[in-house]
């Protein structure tokens, strides 16, 4: 039996972990190791860090988020994994399978790469053929547009392309991507609930998992992603960063109203 995940995503920022909001502001919220500790402790199916950083380097001016000795992404994904007990995705700034390798060597179980699938379609299929489907998570970030269109977008939401969002899905399926990773860019940092009627039209369209993300404000939405939505897996960020116990918290609302859920606690 499947069991429908629920997926805390860590967005990472020269090395530190944000809060983002419409991929536009962003606030430093703690260190990528501490972190993880909490999320051990809670249990969770998975763990997404996405890097995006607009820049090399991390960011060492702040000691008490310092992580030490750690000098680049790569060095702190190891880090990652070696505190790391669940499937751990890590994407972002990922262009070339060569990217792919070193990620995949450093401690992660897949990657997720948006843009640079757009620019090179073929990397799907090469990620796909070297280290099977399951690894290779196709991003796909959309807007609204003024007349309520889906619109593609492309480099963290600030490039706009004129290819339907659903139709892209169906062509990263064909060329062997795993998992969809929808992301709303409108609803990211909200909590205005997930964009429902984007995440139907996709997970439609496809017979691969698809994982919403975007806008989570309260765990009843995390339902209707799954009963309106269709989605296989559900994803969020601020709402696990900042709600008391919120992970166990989100299992027991999906629990609760009869989805099949991994429910490792006692109550």
């Amino acid at each position: 039996m499947l069991k429908t995940r629920v997926i805390p995503v860590l967005f990472l920022m020269n090395g530190l972990i944000v809060r983002s909001e419409r991929f536009e502001e962003f606030k430093v919220i703690g260190n990528p190791v501490n972190e993880l500790a909490r999320y051990s402790e809670w249990l969770v199916d998975e763990l997404v860090y996405i890097d995006i950083s607009r820049e090399d380097g991390l960011d060492m001016r702040r000691d008490d988020h310092k992580v030490k000795g750690q000098g680049d992404a790569l060095s702190l994904l190891r880090e990652i994994s070696k505190h790391a007990f669940m499937p751990l995705t890590f994407g972002g700034r990922l262009r070339s399978l060569a990217d792919v390798d070193r990620t995949l060597a450093n401690g992660a179980d897949k990657v997720a790469i948006n843009s640079a699938l757009w620019r090179d379609p073929g990397l799907t299929t090469e990620v796909a053929t070297k280290y099977g489907s399951q690894a290779m998570v196709a991003g796909i970030d959309f807007r609204r547009g003024a007349d309520g269109r889906m619109i593609l977008a492309f480099d963290q939401g600030r490039t706009p392309v004129a290819r339907d969002p659903v139709d892209w899905a169906r062509e990263l399926e064909s060329r062997g991507a795993g998992e969809i990773f929808l992301n709303a860019v409108d609803r990211d940092g909200t909590a205005d609930g997930y964009d429902v009627d984007a995440i139907a039209a996709v997970s439609a369209a496809v017979n691969i998992p698809v994982i919403a993300c975007g806008g989570v404000g309260a765990f009843e939405d995390f339902r209707d992603a799954i009963d309106a939505g269709g989605a296989s897996a559900v994803a969020a960020g601020n709402i696990f960063h900042f709600t008391e116990h919120s992970y166990k918290r989100a299992k027991q609302t999906l629990r609760r109203s009869g989805h099949t859920v991994r429910y490792p606690y006692e109550s």
